[in-house]
């Protein structure tokens, strides 16, 4: 059973920063695209970054220029660096492979106050 265990989340104010983990219990050398995404109370489950086995990067717009996505397939881990947080960041972070095939963790809560 796959299992991926995501931490790193906090509270914090606006305008600080963030960096949430994503260990995966398996190789994600070979899993093409990894991505980070995001719940917040009453809405949908949204997409904010992913990242490709060749380090290749997209980001939603909401997040663009503030969040970087970065892997490192020796640890099997990948990583969320949030900066410049805002309060409708807040949410709970899940990260997964792209297209979603693994069984969700638990994620990490992130809260932003203004």
């Amino acid at each position: 059973q796959v299992q991926l265990v995501e931490s790193g989340g906090g509270l914090v104010q606006a305008g600080e920063s963030l960096r949430l983990s994503c260990a995966a219990s398996v190789s994600i050398f070979s899993i093409s695209r990894m991505g980070w995404s995001r719940q917040a109370p009453g809405k949908q489950r949204e997409l904010v970054a992913g990242i490709t086995s060749g380090g290749n990067t997209n980001y939603a717009d909401s997040v663009k220029g503030r969040f970087t996505i970065s892997r490192d397939n020796a640890k099997n881990t990948v990583y969320l660096q949030m900066n410049s947080l805002k309060p409708e960041d807040t949410a709970v972070y899940y990260c997964n492979s792209l297209p979603y095939a693994y069984p969700w963790g638990q994620g990490t809560q992130v809260t932003v106050s203004s």
